[in-house]
């Protein structure tokens, strides 16, 4: 007999504030985030039926502690927790984690799960972590050989944009304006504190034409976590608004990016269309967005690959102010990874996390978002080799 579908809700929230942080150890992080959700869901430990975990990418060997139940045993959830599993897709991992824990709820596989993350770019070994993102992901066939690396990627995409859509290099700088001024009112944020112009961007150092050096993602140490569980359950536990996936899409267009049809379009178009379908409602009726954005080309193209810009419009309303605080759409409210910190794939988690936040109504109140009721978030991994949407709304 099939069992009956239940509503997954996320019901809690943890983060750690990003930056370097070399006297907090990896575990110390990362069971101090597992408890902040757990204890914002209003749950204990043992009340976890399924551990969900982002793989760490700064060490082999705390990989694979979390792969072998170490965060099982430090939550003293040893015989009772059913699975214990580590999900990896790069900067979509996040949006797969949550559509994975929606999915064994929903299906009554467990009630409660718990999805955590943590990572140590900014105090691991530098150089180690410079050859791990040059390396890792790019084509070793054809692609490694020639010099190809996440930042000449950046670049391409970048000079192809700005070819397609008419943008200057100012307005592509402006994204990251927008995103440091998030940053500023978000205490967790890496980068809060240190505001940004549009000419301190353009006369940092190129470092592959036409990317400066302050369009590139900034290492930190960060961790992140959630909680989703049943609706039925929710409700027994609170009464606050609780947040549920209306719909989501994906779409896995290359591995390599010299496979990719179109790289000022990318697979957004094809994730958003069928995330749109399944929720019933389009962008236009959302109140904000959270998407991926290692550069500021990847947020431009997921813009209007999402329907919130025209198709080529994207950098320039940024430059306009249209998605700064204050203005007519906010996107990446918590300063995304530029402005908030490259946590890793918890650069992702934190804009997710973001979602939920802003969708319960808890953010800080100078940049909780007044009505907010229907959410759009966004991830991508690898050279951008896929697409994936979440359509996240409110439940009173």
């Amino acid at each position: 007999m099939a069992k009956a579908l239940e509503e997954p809700v996320f019901l809690g929230i943890g983060e750690l504030a990003a930056g370097r942080f070399p006297e907090r150890s990896f575990m110390e992080a990362l069971t101090d985030v597992a408890i902040m959700a757990l204890d914002d869901a209003g749950l204990k430990p043992q009340e976890v039926d399924m551990l969900m975990l982002a793989p760490c990418l700064h060490s082999m060997e705390d990989q694979a502690d979390l792969i072998f139940s170490r965060v099982v045993e430090d939550l003293g959830l040893s015989g009772t927790v059913k699975a214990n599993m580590m999900i990896h897709s790069g900067g979509s991992t996040s949006d797969n984690l949550a559509r994975l824990a929606a999915s064994v709820i929903a299906t009554g596989e467990a009630e409660t799960v718990l999805v955590v993350q943590t990572d140590r770019w900014g105090s691991a070994d530098l150089n180690a972590m410079i050859d791990m993102l040059t390396f890792n992901g790019i084509p070793r066939e054809w692609e490694r050989p020639a010099g190809q690396n996440f930042n000449a990627i950046g670049a391409l995409l970048t000079r192809r944009y700005m070819h397609e859509s008419g943008a200057t290099e100012a307005d592509m700088a402006s994204i990251c304006v927008a995103l440091r001024e998030w940053a500023q009112l978000n205490p967790n944020a890496m980068f809060r504190g240190k505001p940004l112009s549009v000419e301190d961007v353009l006369r940092s150092k190129v470092v592959a034409d036409p990317l400066h050096s302050l369009e590139c993602p900034m290492m930190g140490d960060g961790a992140t976590a959630f909680v989703m569980t049943s609706e039925r359950k929710a409700r027994s536990l609170t009464d606050r608004p609780l947040v549920r996936i209306a719909g989501s899409g994906g779409v896995v267009t290359h591995f390599s990016l010299a496979q990719e049809a179109d790289l000022a379009t990318l697979g957004w178009p094809g994730a958003a269309t069928q995330a749109y379908a399944e929720a019933g409602w389009g962008a236009e009726e959302a109140q904000f967005a959270q998407v991926y954005d290692s550069y500021p080309v990847i947020l431009a193209i997921a813009v209007e690959g999402l329907g919130i810009a025209p198709k080529g419009e994207a950098a320039k309303r940024f430059a306009a102010g249209d998605y700064s605080p204050g203005g007519k759409f906010p996107i990446n409210t918590n300063g995304g990874i530029l402005s908030g910190g490259h946590i890793a794939l918890g650069g992702g988690m934190a804009l997710l996390i973001e979602a939920v936040r802003q969708l319960m109504g808890r953010a800080p109140a100078e940049r909780q978002i007044a009505g907010a009721r229907r959410g759009i978030v966004g991830g991508t991994g690898g050279s951008y080799s896929d697409a994936q949407v979440l359509l996240l709304e409110r439940l009173d």
